[in-house]
C-alpha cells in the first residue's frame, strides 16, 4: 500500500502536549496533533507550535484518516495505491466541503475532494504554470490554461475552518481567500487557490468511491447516528437534523424554512412558508436507481417564467442521497420524470447560441427562463432560501437520449445532465405501484401501458377520440395567447448551488 513509500517517516513530540506527532510524507510541512489539536510546522527535525486548530466537525463521511484505496493516474499503466493522511475543511458562501490529502507511493500527494458526497481526485499542477489572476476571470467566460480550453464555473471566497493529520500547505485559519474553478468539456476540473503567492492549482477528474477499492472506511453499522436536535425558532417544536452536511431544513410542525449555516449553536434564522405542499413521494422514502438504494432527504417546488411572458410554470425536485454516491435529483415535470446530477466538466457552449455539446453528444436549446424557489421541505446540503432566483437554460439531446441544464447563480455556473425515466419505473422504484396513476405525466398518455389492448379499439371509438381532439383544439385556440402551460415542459433545473467538484 501507499504506506510502503520509500521516504522515512518522521516522528517527534508535540511542542504543545508532548504526544507523538508523525509525518509520513516528505511533502508534509504541517500536522495537527491528534491529542491537543496544536498546529505544528516541521523545520528540519524540529517541530514548532503555531497555535490550536479548530476541531473538525463530523460530516458523516465514510472516509477517515488511514483509509486506503487505488486510483488510475495519468501516465500510469496500473492502479496506484494511496492512503489518506490529512483532512482540510473549508467554509464558503454556499456551504462547507472537505479535502483529503492522499499519500502516493512515490511520496508525493494528491487531493480527494469531497463535496457533499461528490468526489474529485486531483494532483498539483507543475510549478511555473501560468495561471490567470483572480481579477482577470469572469464567470462563464472561456479561459485557456496550459493549452487546454476551460470555462470559468465558479468564483468564490472561502476560509479554512478546521484540519487534522498531515498537510502539505496550510492557509491561514479563518482568513478568506479567493478560489476559482475552471471546467473543461472532457470533465477536467482545474481548481486555483489564491491563498498564497504565487497561486496554486490542482487538476482533477470526478471519481466514485466504489471504484477506488477503498478499505479502512468508517463502519456504518457501528457508527453512532445521532440527529442534531433543537427547538424551531418560529414555533418551538422539536426539529431533528439527520445529515451533518445539511445547511438548511424545515420544521415538521410549522413548515418554517430554517437556515443552519451558523450551526446549531449559532443564531437560527427562519422563514415562514404558507400553503405547505405535500410531496407525492414522502420524505425518507427509499428508491432503487442505478443499482443502489437512495433516500429522499429533500423536496422543493420551483417556478419559472420565460422572458417576455407573464405566465409561470412549475416543477418539483426530490433530493436523493446515497452514502457512497452522494446526491442526485429526481425531477417531476409536466412532460415526465428525470434523474439528473451536476457535471464535473463544462459542456461546450457559447452564451446566446442554441446549441451545446457534452461528452460527444449534441444538444439543442429548448427554453431559457428565470427560476425561483417557492417551497421546500426536508434537508439540503446548500442554504436554501425561499425566493432564491437563478437564470436557467434547458437543452435536450438531438438524438433524444439525454438532458442538459445550465443554471447561473451569483458566483457560480452549474451544468447538470441526466436522462428521462418512465413514470411507471419511478413508481416501482419506490414500491408505489398501487399509486402508479399519480405518477403519470405527458410521457404516459391515456393508452400508454395498455399493451395489446389498443388493437381492439373500434372505428367508432377512433372517430369519437378524433372529435374530442378537435373540440379541445378549438377551445385551446380561444384561450389566452400564451404558449406556456401551468407547468414547465422541459424537465426543470436540477437543484442549483452545487458545483460537484472540490469546492463549493
Amino acid at each position: 500500500m501507499a504506506s510502503s513509500a520509500p521516504q522515512r517517516h518522521y516522528r517527534a513530540p508535540c511542542p504543545g502536549c508532548g504526544a507523538p506527532v508523525e509525518f509520513r510524507s516528505a511533502q508534509s510541512a504541517y500536522a495537527v496533533c491528534p491529542y491537543c489539536h496544536s498546529t505544528v510546522v516541521r523545520s528540519g527535525d524540529v517541530l514548532r507550535r503555531l497555535g490550536t486548530m479548530a476541531e473538525v466537525f463530523d460530516d458523516h463521511s465514510p472516509l477517515q484518516l488511514g483509509a486506503s484505496g487505488r486510483i488510475a493516474l495519468p501516465g500510469q499503466d496500473s492502479l496506484q495505491p494511496f492512503t489518506l493522511i490529512g483532512r482540510l475543511q473549508y467554509q464558503g458562501e454556499q456551504g462547507r466541503w472537505t479535502e483529503w490529502i492522499a499519500l502516493l507511493p512515490d511520496g508525493t500527494s494528491g487531493t480527494l475532494s469531497e463535496d457533499n458526497g461528490a468526489y474529485v481526485f486531483s494532483l498539483p499542477v507543475a510549478d511555473g504554470l501560468a495561471l490567470p489572476p483572480a481579477h482577470a476571470l469572469q464567470l462563464g467566460q472561456a479561459q485557456t490554461v496550459d493549452g487546454q480550453a476551460f470555462t470559468v464555473a465558479a468564483l468564490l471566497q472561502a476560509q479554512l475552518v478546521a484540519a487534522e493529520g498531515e498537510l502539505p500547505a496550510l492557509p491561514p485559519l479563518g482568513q478568506p481567500f479567493d478560489i476559482a474553478e475552471l471546467r473543461a468539456p472532457d470533465g477536467t476540473l482545474l481548481s486555483i487557490d489564491y491563498a498564497s503567492v504565487p497561486a496554486q492549482a490542482q487538476r482533477g477528474l470526478a471519481v466514485r468511491l466504489e471504484d477506488l477499492q477503498l478499505t479502512g472506511l468508517k463502519d456504518a453499522s457501528v457508527r453512532e447516528e445521532v440527529a442534531r436536535q433543537f427547538d424551531c425558532p418560529n414555533c418551538g417544536a422539536p426539529v431533528a437534523v439527520q445529515l451533518e452536511a445539511s445547511k438548511s431544513c424545515t420544521c415538521p410542525s410549522c413548515h418554517s424554512l430554517i437556515d443552519l449555516t451558523a450551526g446549531i449553536g449559532g443564531e437560527l434564522r427562519h422563514a415562514e412558508q404558507d400553503e405547505p405542499i405535500r410531496p407525492l413521494i414522502p420524505l425518507g422514502s427509499l428508491g432503487q436507481f442505478e443499482g443502489a438504494s437512495w433516500q429522499v432527504v429533500g423536496f422543493q417546488h420551483r417556478t419559472g417564467v420565460e422572458p417576455g411572458d407573464d405566465e409561470h410554470f412549475g416543477w418539483e425536485e426530490y433530493l436523493l442521497y446515497q452514502r457512497e454516491r452522494g446526491f442526485v435529483f429526481l425531477v417531476d415535470a409536466s412532460d415526465g420524470w428525470s434523474l439528473v446530477r451536476p457535471t464535473t466538466g463544462a459542456p461546450t457552449y457559447k452564451n446566446g447560441t442554441p446549441r451545446a455539446s457534452y461528452l460527444g453528444r449534441q444538444y439543442r436549446l429548448t427554453s431559457t427562463y428565470r427560476a425561483e424557489t417557492n417551497y421546500v421541505a426536508g434537508e439540503f446540503y446548500w442554504p436554501v432560501q425561499r425566493g432564491q432566483v437563478t437564470s436557467n437554460s434547458d437543452f435536450e439531446a438531438v438524438d433524444g437520449k439525454g438532458l442538459l441544464s445550465r443554471e447561473q447563480s451569483p458566483g457560480e455556473v452549474t451544468w447538470s445532465h441526466g436522462r428521462r425515466l418512465d413514470s411507471s419505473a419511478v413508481a416501482a422504484a419506490f414500491k408505489m405501484d398501487a399509486r402508479a396513476g399519480l405518477f403519470r405525466r405527458q410521457d404516459a398518455g391515456p393508452v400508454a401501458g395498455l399493451g395489446g389492448a389498443g388493437a381492439g379499439i373500434g372505428c367508432g371509438t377512433l372517430v369519437l377520440i378524433f372529435i374530442v381532439l378537435v373540440v379541445l383544439l378549438i377551445l385551446m385556440s380561444n384561450c389566452s395567447g400564451s404558449s406556456g402551460g401551468g407547468y414547465r415542459s422541459s424537465g426543470g433545473s436540477w437543484g442549483g448551488y452545487t458545483s460537484g467538484g472540490g469546492h463549493k
